[in-house]
């Protein structure tokens, strides 16, 4: 009869024995770990991933898997000529890079391009008949009708990916673009050629001394920037919303993180009208005009303060509901 001391170790040998891990899952273990690796290096260095046949079958469609791969099926060799990929392809680049540089940024998710010159095999078993079309592949099981993204009918902006993004994977990505200063250097020098061209002929540039006129700039640029034209032109919004199915416009934006163009010149507007009848009620207090006229001043003061004050109300009012 064996010690109980030897006993217990032999009892706690075949404990561990049964109860630990096999070989066979050490090895899914080490491949699931060398997988994600792999995806985490390549999107480190490139957020949008380029994959081929070999790569789709390995990192996607081959088991064990513990997270979701967005991919955009396209076109986008030059002799295809297919402009929509190539927007399609940027957009998911703008949203790949918000995800990549985000703090928030682990290894739920990654996104990939395959091109159909490069994966025509990968095509054709997915049953892929139009060269822009996004899938998701869930990190368990296989992709649902859910899964299919077609920019073509639903939009390709960076912004709905995001949402359809979240939807199928509960990865809310914060989108942020890039500056566009395009605009910008087009306008400042199109206000060069301007000054040159009247420094040339001999204009009078005492206008650059008086303090309306630096007034008037200041008062500009406060409008331009509480309205949100700025954050629109880094963020590249669209002028207004169409409903694809009723072809109903929509000038505010249901929502408190983000906004239309149209929205913005709305809002500018009414706190320029606001402003000026601030103005005109503070004119109208201070002038030495006659009473008639200043009392007409003060009225129209009022009535710009009240109507378009009560505009920019009305804007709030809508998206805080939403």
């Amino acid at each position: 009869m064996l010690p109980s001391g030897k006993m217990f170790q032999n009892v706690l040998f075949l404990f561990i024995l049964f109860l630990g891990p096999s070989n066979a899952q050490r090895n899914e273990e080490a491949l699931l770990s060398e997988k994600v690796g792999q995806m985490m290096e390549w999107a480190t260095k490139h957020s949008v991933i380029r994959m081929n046949g070999d790569m789709f079958e390995h990192l996607v469609m081959a088991s064990p898997r513990n997270y979701s791969v967005v991919i955009l099926f396209t076109a986008l060799r030059p002799q295809r000529q297919c402009k929509f990929c190539r927007q399609a392809a940027d957009e998911l680049q703008v949203l790949a890079n918000s995800w990549r540089y985000s703090s928030t940024f682990t290894n739920n998710v990654f996104f990939a391009t395959m091109d159909v010159d490069e994966a025509s095999d990968v095509f054709k078993i997915l049953n892929l008949n139009s060269a822009t079309t996004f899938l998701h592949f869930p990190s368990k099981g296989k992709p649902s009708q859910a899964d299919s993204f077609d920019p073509q009918v639903r939009g390709y902006k960076a912004e709905q990916l995001a949402g359809w993004v979240a939807d199928r994977t509960n990865v809310h990505i914060h989108v942020v673009r890039h500056p566009n200063y395009a605009r910008t250097v087009l306008l400042v020098f199109f206000l060069a050629v301007i000054c040159g061209l009247a420094y040339l002929q001999g204009h009078n540039f005492e206008f650059l001394f008086k303090k309306n006129f630096w007034a008037i700039c200041a008062l500009g640029f406060v409008l331009l920037m509480t309205s949100g034209q700025m954050w629109n032109h880094i963020r590249g919004a669209t002028y207004v919303y169409k409903n694809p199915k009723t072809g109903h416009l929509r000038y505010i934006h249901p929502g408190t993180r983000a906004q239309f163009v149209a929205e913005t010149h709305i809002v500018g507007l009414c706190n320029a009208a606001v402003t000026i009848g601030i103005v005109v009620l503070c004119e109208a207090a201070t002038s030495d005009l006659e009473f008639g006229k200043r009392k007409l001043m003060c009225l129209a003061g009022i009535s710009l303060v009240i109507l378009f004050f009560g505009g920019l109300l009305s804007v709030f009012t809508v998206k805080y509901r939403h």
